[in-house]
Order: structure tokens, then C-alpha cells, then sequence
């Protein structure tokens, strides 16, 4: 399939999601569902998505709604609607739609929109990685002790970086790691779904930088089961350094 129609695809899920929630403010967007972690802000995004995302002939995992879409073909697109509910629910501009797709040789496009500031981020496979139709690249920091970080929780280990941010966003934080804004990203918690990291992966590779797991792993799975405790940085020496914060 055309990775431009992918895409555009997204883009129109994203600003689907966006005009779903415009007028959803206050209370509104701290009710819950029955689903323990679930806002209602989450299920409103997942139908205005999916109402554009199920046009294409691809099958689709979200976190919300789980598989749908056909489920025979060869390119699946995984997205969260809303990645930092917390965020969204509490008004702090700092969440993201996510929406990646993968064939059988990887990820193979994404588009990350944060929602509040409309900054887009958009990669292809083999095509580089922009953010508001600017070619990005991560940064060249090496050393801890000059970097900026991003965390989600707190590591027991605490690294002599220069700064740190916990943002509440891990595709937000991906993408900032791609385009240099911080220099690295650290997942303290390991409970990251595909959904969370996927599209911010992809930036993040078109970019320059180097993402993996914890343990080693590539970060290339849609498996709605799996975990991943996610790293990135721009440079392998500060994603070492990052590493050893994890064990």
C-alpha cells in the first residue's frame, strides 16, 4: 500500500480525534468507563478514529477496541487514540494520538499528533523522520552528565544526568528524543503496550537514534500482550548509560 495514503490516512484520524474532543472539557474529561484506566475521552477518540482508519484495507489494533478492520491483510496499523489520558483528562498539553502501521518488514509509517499543540510528527520507512514537515535528527550527546532525559517513573538508580522531565506521554517523549528536544528515554515502569511506543519507534530510527528494551529486545511487535520497558537515545554510549539505570 502507498505510504502516502497511509499517511494521509492518519493525519485524517488524528484531526478526527481532535474534533471529537474539542468540546470535551472540565469533568467531561475525567469520567471514567467501567474499564479500570480507562477515560471516556479514550472511547470518544477510538470511534472518531477508527470511523477513518477502518476505510483502509488494513487490519487495525487499537488499545481501546482491540483487532479489527481485515485481518487478512499484510499491513496492520496499531494507534492510541489518546496516549497520556492522564494529561488529557486534566487539561496539561502534552498528549498524542499514535498511529503506526507495520508489514512484514517492520514498521513501515506513523504519524504522532499532540493533540493540544498541534505539532505533527511523521515518519517513513526509509524516508527520514519531520516534525511540522521539517526533517529532524536526535542529538549527538554521548555523556549522561550532558544529557536531558525523559522519564516515565522514577529509576531506583539515579543517573547524574544534566536535567530530567517525567512527561506523561511516552509517544510524545519518543518523538522528542528523534527530534533532539531531550537527548534520551527512559522507562522505568515496563508495562508499555506496542500502541504507546510504536509510532514514536519509527521516529525515532528515521531520526538517527537507537530505541530497544530493556532487556535487548527491538521494539517491533504488535502483539496487544506484550510489554516492553522502552530506551532510546541518540547515541549508543548514553543509551548504555540509560540501560545500566534498568539493571
Amino acid at each position: 500500500m502507498d505510504t502516502k495514503l497511509l499517511i494521509e490516512a492518519f493525519d485524517a484520524a488524528g484531526a478526527a480525534v481532535n474534533a471529537s474532543l474539542r468540546n470535551v472539557r472540565g469533568s467531561g474529561r475525567r469520567a471514567r468507563t467501567t474499564k479500570p484506566g480507562q477515560y471516556a475521552i479514550d472511547l470518544i477518540a477510538d470511534e472518531a478514529a477508527l470511523g477513518v482508519l477502518s476505510k483502509l484495507p488494513v487490519a487495525i489494533m487499537s488499545e481501546e477496541s482491540g483487532l479489527s478492520g481485515d485481518r487478512s491483510s499484510p499491513i496492520i496499523v496499531v494507534i492510541d487514540p489518546v496516549d497520556g489520558s492522564s494529561n488529557a483528562a486534566r487539561d496539561i498539553p502534552y498528549w498524542a494520538t499514535s498511529i503506526c502501521a507495520m508489514d512484514a518488514g517492520g514498521l513501515l509509517a506513523a504519524v504522532v499528533v499532540n493533540q493540544e499543540t498541534g505539532v505533527h510528527f511523521r515518519a517513513v520507512r526509509g524516508e527520514g523522520a519531520t516534525r511540522n514537515g521539517e526533517r529532524i535528527q536526535s542529538s549527538n550527546v554521548e555523556r549522561v552528565e550532558d544529557s536531558v532525559i525523559a522519564l516515565s517513573g522514577l529509576p531506583g538508580l539515579v543517573l547524574p544526568w544534566k536535567q530530567f522531565r517525567v512527561l506523561g506521554s511516552a509517544a510524545l517523549a519518543l518523538c522528542d528524543v528523534a527530534c533532539g528536544s531531550v537527548d534520551g528515554f527512559l522507562d522505568v515502569a515496563s508495562w508499555h503496550a506496542p500502541w504507546d511506543y510504536l509510532g514514536g519507534v519509527l521516529m525515532c530510527s528515521e531520526a538517527g537514534a537507537i530505541t530497544l528494551d530493556a532487556k535487548g529486545r527491538a521494539l517491533d511487535t504488535a502483539d496487544p500482550m506484550a510489554r516492553r520497558q522502552v530506551l532510546a537515545a541518540g547515541t549508543q554510549g548514553l543509551l548504555e548509560s540509560l540501560r545500566n539505570a534498568t539493571s
